[in-house]
């Protein structure tokens, strides 16, 4: 009889070789996205099924087929048939009629319905009852990867009101391919809620609480901005200038300089922001990137100053204030564009 071996005893022990770590981080990076698709195409068949579910009660309804009581007998039936899957109470059989009914006018959105959770639809489903509204954070949710409490994050902070209320001119000052995308990486108010600062404070003091606490800021500001440096130095003609923040935008491949004011707006700042990019155009910018982008940063503003000031500007620039506190203007509400114009502008969030 032949011998049986050990293979346990047979093997030989080898040296891991150098480039182990890397190929066992290449395994891992394809379980992980292997884990994602797989999470993907559920959450794309959930909220299929939850909008045909809806697009059901509402014709039984609609029909006077169904009553209030039929529902509630749905949802205890659907309990004991799937016992453990959640999500079939009554209240969200509710919420899936009310998500047939947003979007089964919206054909254009289908297909992105499906991109983000059935969560993601809820939170935006109650706190959002504006139609255009709900579809700028469908498409930003999808576009920016928000994560469910970040998401809620931006509708706290009227993100929306905001970034469609922004004074700026980049349809005339920038290619056409890009001053849509701009006009969606800037807002009309931004809320530093992280800095430490009192009533009174100078602008150098403004400055590096932001640079202290630049992760926040990048948050705040948007997550496509990557940081450059703070009181970034230009020199031309032998003098020294500095500018308060320089970001990059990796989207719209451009550099934005950021300028700090603690009091209001006056016009004279448009005129030193057409400066800083036309220098970094000229000495900084690379040959594969878009205009350099200005945005003024200023603790009020006069909306119909801001318009005059940048009226004749030749360059793309951004005027916008900032609150320590979140606190949203009521007249800012009276300040959006027409909802042609936001479904215009919302065709390019992709």
């Amino acid at each position: 009889m032949a011998e049986v071996k050990n293979v346990e005893e047979d093997q030989v022990i080898q040296e891991i070789p150098e480039n182990y770590g890397s190929v066992l981080d290449t395994i891992v990076n394809k379980v992980k996205e292997a884990q994602a698709r797989a999470v993907k195409a559920v959450n794309f068949e959930l909220v299929s099924v939850y909008r045909e579910i809806g697009q059901i009660i509402h014709e039984k309804q609609s029909r006077a087929e169904w009553g209030e009581s039929i529902v509630q007998q749905l949802a205890k039936d659907l309990k004991n048939r799937f016992p453990g899957i959640k999500g079939f109470s009554s209240r969200n059989l509710w919420r899936m009629k009310d998500f047939y009914l947003s979007y089964c006018e919206k054909e254009k959105l289908t297909a992105l319905l499906a991109e983000i959770s059935w969560t993601h639809h809820v939170s935006i489903l109650e706190r959002c009852k504006d139609p255009l509204e709900r579809e700028f954070y469908i498409r930003m949710s999808k576009r920016n990867g928000w994560s469910y409490r970040t998401l809620l994050n931006h509708i706290e902070n009227k993100s929306y009101e905001r970034m469609m209320a922004s004074q700026e001119n980049f349809e005339a000052n920038l290619p056409a391919k890009v001053s849509n995308e701009a006009r969606l990486s800037v807002k009309d108010e931004y809320v530093f809620d992280f800095l430490d600062l009192g009533d009174e404070y100078s602008e150098r003091e403004l400055e590096r609480a932001v640079g202290k606490n630049i992760e926040s800021f990048l948050r705040e500001v948007g997550n496509a901005y990557t940081f450059v440096g703070s009181q970034y130095r230009l020199e031309i003609g032998g003098q020294e200038f500095l500018i308060d923040i320089l970001l990059y935008h990796r989207k719209l491949k451009s550099l934005v300089a950021i300028e700090l004011k603690r009091g209001a707006f006056i016009p004279e700042y448009v005129g030193k922001m057409q400066f800083y990019l036309a220098v970094l155009n000229d000495t900084v910018r690379l040959p594969d990137e878009n205009p350099s982008i200005g945005i003024i940063l200023c603790r009020e503003k006069n909306r119909m100053i801001v318009e005059y000031a940048l009226k004749d500007s030749n360059k793309p620039i951004n005027v916008a204030s900032y609150k320590i506190v979140q606190q949203l203007p009521e007249e800012l509400q009276n300040q959006l564009p027409t909802p042609e114009q936001i479904e215009k502008l919302l065709e390019h969030i992709e």
